[in-house]
Formats: structure tokens, C-alpha cells, sequence
């Protein structure tokens, strides 16, 4: 099957399994580290607020240059930019691997997301770019999206084995081999492309959403700590909102900003922004607040915890294929529905977990989760970058993508803090208590979702993406040059 990209399907074929490798071991790495984060906290002496700086420090990063990733990968070249990325990460997952102390580590995590920021968005634009024929790219996209859900489910069995068997540091090792196999397939395989009319870079822009996401993050896990009322989480709130004002007052000014509200406009790209916050807040904070339940509530071993979330991870790859399938055939509503509808069930089972909660309940609960997470990420995917020209594919992307990762963050930075409330260090049934809070918070994410799904993707919500797509359009490039532009090397 070849395309306007000039590339057979043997070929094509390569390049999505170059691009899901590659969104694989940075999808893993995103739920991996988990199951780790007793171990961490005890060889490292860390508290609840440091084990969340922990995550957060990577997802912070990702989702504050994600955007500006993909539209630089437009203008200079989206295989040189995926290379960079996986050079960069592979640097900061060895550097993670050696940290003599916690604060060490968390300043690698950031090293580390950088080379993630490069990769995600990038990987998406390369493939929308590749496959071309509308049910084709369909099929890509789920596949692609498939391997999101996957890799994240099964973090915390890969991350529980490796933990037992070689400690903490083993989870950043392994990222290593895998990185170098993507980096020669790449060279091989990836076929050089750029935008034919790349967006300008939005430096002003970029400091307002990295100094956003930053000290929402920073309020929102040091806020219990630090006072609620205090001068400075009062003063980085207000500094937050200020920024998002900044963001929302010059957008409509610049000709091509880093963040184009007008993409806003298309009723089911604004839910699949949202959709994904709220997805991918309800996985994190599932996610963290499971490991330290199983680990320090129940006692069990890493390797015990991760193969406790087995249904989930079981139930993610069954589930992600079909949804990608029927995305492609019947479109993104039922898929993303059933995707609220099964998480929150999945999260309902679990508020009121005690310390002897029976083993039934949580296998029933971590599989109609992962059913859930199985359908939502190729109906997100989708629905995102649907009726967008292109020409912008690496920033509608990106913006989708961003919004995964700020979803991660605010997961763990508020369920976290609920189990930081209680006083001094909970385990047993002290720990399980506390984090009745936060499966609330879980479940009403992922309702969320549901709701989201039915009013976002009806017939007036997809005119709005058309006449919005339209409006992104750009104008007719001069002769001798195509929208998009890919050249074999």
C-alpha cells in the first residue's frame, strides 16, 4: 500500500513499530518507577511529598515541552528532532540509574523528560504524516494508542520484577537496550519530514506554560505543608492564574502562538483535551495510590504489588486493539463511554479498601479499570487530531499529548497530598484509610470521562471540528511545494 509519502506498506509498517517502540519505554517509564517508590523512599530516606516530586518532575517537564517539541520537529525535521530525543533520554535514564540522593534524581527525572518531550508528539506527527489514507492513519493511531495503555499497564509488573530482582535502579537500566534498538531503526526506517509552512517559534509563550504547570504542581503537593494560607502558596497560586491569564490575553495576538485557542474551538478536540486530563489523572492516581496500598498497607513485595495489577494490564492489551478498531469503524463515543463508564466502576470497587480487603474484589476492580484504559486512548488520539490540517499535525498532537502528562501530574500531586494529610508516616490500616479520599477523586475523574464521551462526539461537535479545520487550513503553499514534505534518507 503505498501514499503520497512514497513509502510501501512493508515500510510503513517499520516506521509505526520505530515510533511505538520508542512510545513504549517512555509510556513505561511514565508507570514503571511506581512499584519502586517504597523502595526509594527507604534507601533514599524520602517522605510522600518527595515520592511525588519523584513522578512529577518528569511528567512536569514532558507536558511543559511537548508542545513546543512537536512544532520544532515540524520546522527542522521530525527524524532529527525523535533522534535527539532518544539520545537524551537514554542519557538521562543512565544518569537516574547513578543518582547518589534523592534531589539527584529527581534533577535526572528532568533530564530524562526532556528527551521524552521530543519523542511522544514527534512519534504522533510522524505517523499522521506517514499514513495518509484516512482509515489507514486510523488504524496506525490505535495502534499507536494501543501502546500507550499497554505500556503504562504493565509498568508496574515489569517495574514490581525488576525491583526484586535488582533493585530500584534496574528500572532505569532497562531502558538503555531498548533505546539503542529504536535509535538504529530509526536511521534505518524513519523517512525525514518537515511542514512545508512550519509555526514560529513562542519563547514568551513556552516560559508562561512551563511557569504555569510549575507552580500549580508546587502549590498543589507543598500546600498541605507549607499552609494552605501561606504567602508563598497563595502567591504561586495567583502567579498560576496569571500565567494562564497571560496565555489566554496574548494567544488571539500572535499570529501563530505556541498554544492557538482557535483549535479550541473544535468542540471534540477541546473534550479530547479534557478528556485526557481527566483520563490520565484518574490512571496516575491510580496508579500511586495502588502501590502504596499493596506494598505498605498490605505488606507485600514489588513483585507480589505488580502482579496483583496483572487483571488490569491483562484487560488494557485485550481491550486497547479493539478500541482502536472500532474507532475506525463506528467512531469515538461508545469507545469512550464504556472507557468512563468500566474506570469508574473499577475505581467505585475500590473506595473503602481496608487492610484485609478480599483478593476478589481488587482483581475484579483492577480488570473492569483496565478495560476502561484499554478503550480511551485511541478514541483520545483520534478525536484530537481529526479534521486538523497536516500541516499542524506535530502541535495538535503535542497539545493532546500535554495533556496526558499534565493529567498525570495533577493525579499524583492531589492524590498524593491526601494521604500526606495524615499525620506522620500510615501503614496497615492507617494507610488504607487514607486513601479513601483519593478513590473518590479517582472515580469522579473518570465519570468525568463518560460524560465527556456523550457530549463531545455527536453530530453538531463534529461540525465544529470541520468548519474549525477549515479555519486552520493554510493557504495554498507556492508552487513546487507540498504541505508536508517527506524526503527519504
Amino acid at each position: 500500500m503505498s501514499s503520497s509519502t512514497g513509502i510501501g506498506r512493508r515500510e510503513k509498517l517499520l516506521v509505526l513499530s520505530t515510533c511505538c517502540l520508542s512510545l513504549f519505554i517512555v509510556g513505561l517509564d511514565n508507570t514503571i518507577l511506581n512499584v519502586a517508590l517504597p523502595s526509594i523512599r527507604g534507601d533514599l530516606d524520602a517522605s510522600v511529598s518527595q515520592l511525588q516530586w519523584t513522578i512529577d518532575a518528569y511528567t512536569l517537564v514532558l507536558a511543559a515541552l511537548l508542545m513546543v517539541a512537536g512544532s520544532t520537529a515540524d520546522r527542522i525535521g521530525r527524524r532529527r528532532v525523535f533522534q535527539t530525543g532518544l539520545v537524551v533520554f537514554a542519557v538521562g535514564s543512565a544518569l537516574c540509574a547513578l543518582a547518589p540522593g534523592l534531589g539527584w534524581l529527581i534533577a535526572f527525572r528532568v533530564v530524562q523528560a526532556v528527551g521524552g518531550s521530543m519523542l511522544n508528539p514527534v512519534a504522533m506527527s510522524i505517523i499522521t504524516n506517514t499514513f495518509t489514507e484516512p482509515r489507514e492513519r486510523a488504524r496506525a493511531i490505535g495502534a499507536w494508542s494501543a501502546v500507550v495503555g499497554v505500556a503504562m499497564a504493565l509498568g508496574p509488573i515489569v517495574g514490581g520484577a525488576l525491583v526484586d530482582s535488582a533493585g530500584w535502579r534496574s528500572v532505569f537500566w532497562m531502558n538503555l537496550p531498548v533505546v539503542l534498538v529504536a535509535i538504529v531503526l530509526t536511521a534505518l526506517y524513519v523517512p525525514e519530514s518537515k511542514a512545508a509552512r512550519p509555526r514560529r517559534a513562542d519563547p514568551v509563550g513556552q516560559v508562561l506554560v512551563f511557569v504555569f504547570l510549575l507552580s500549580l504542581t508546587y502549590t498543589i503537593i507543598e500546600g498541605r505543608a507549607q499552609g494552605w494560607t501561606s504567602p508563598l502558596i497563595v502567591g504561586l497560586f495567583l502567579l498560576a492564574a496569571g500565567c494562564l491569564a497571560g496565555l489566554v490575553y496574548r494567544s488571539p495576538r500572535r499570529v501563530e502562538p505556541l498554544i492557538d485557542l482557535r483549535f479550541f474551538r473544535s468542540v471534540p478536540f477541546a473534550g479530547a483535551t479534557v478528556t485526557a486530563v481527566c483520563t490520565f489523572a484518574a490512571m496516575s492516581g491510580f496508579l500511586f495510590l495502588n502501590t502504596l496500598y499493596l506494598q505498605d498497607a498490605r505488606g507485600w513485595s514489588p513483585t507480589e504489588a505488580g502482579l496483583r495489577t496483572l487483571p488490569m494490564a491483562v484487560m488494557t492489551v485485550v481491550f486497547a486493539p479493539i478500541s482502536g478498531r472500532l474507532v475506525a469503524r463506528i467512531g469515538p463515543r461508545i469507545p469512550l463511554v464504556g472507557a468512563g463508564v468500566a474506570m469508574a466502576a473499577g475505581a467505585a470497587l475500590l473506595v473503602g479498601l481496608t487492610e484485609d480487603t478480599s483478593t476478589l474484589r481488587m482483581v475484579a476492580a483492577y480488570g473492569v479499570f483496565g478495560v476502561g484504559f484499554g478503550l480511551v486512548n485511541a478514541p483520545i488520539t483520534n478525536t484530537a487530531v481529526s479534521g486538523m490540517p497536516r500541516a499542524q499535525a506535530g502541535v495538535a498532537s503535542a497539545i493532546a499529548s500535554t495533556s496526558r502528562q499534565f493529567g498525570q501530574c495533577l493525579g499524583v500531586a492531589v492524590v498524593g497530598t491526601t494521604i500526606a494529610s495524615v499525620p506522620g508516616t500510615p501503614g496497615g490500616a492507617d494507610l488504607a484509610a487514607a486513601t479513601h479520599t483519593g478513590w473518590w477523586i479517582v472515580l469522579g475523574c473518570a465519570g468525568a470521562v463518560a460524560v465527556l464521551g456523550m457530549l463531545t462526539t455527536g453530530r453538531r461537535a463534529l461540525r465544529t471540528a470541520e468548519r474549525t479545520g477549515a479555519e486552520l487550513m493554510p493557504a495554498t503553499p507556492p508552487a513546487g511545494t507540498q504541505e508536508t514534505t517527506d524526503v527519504r534518507q
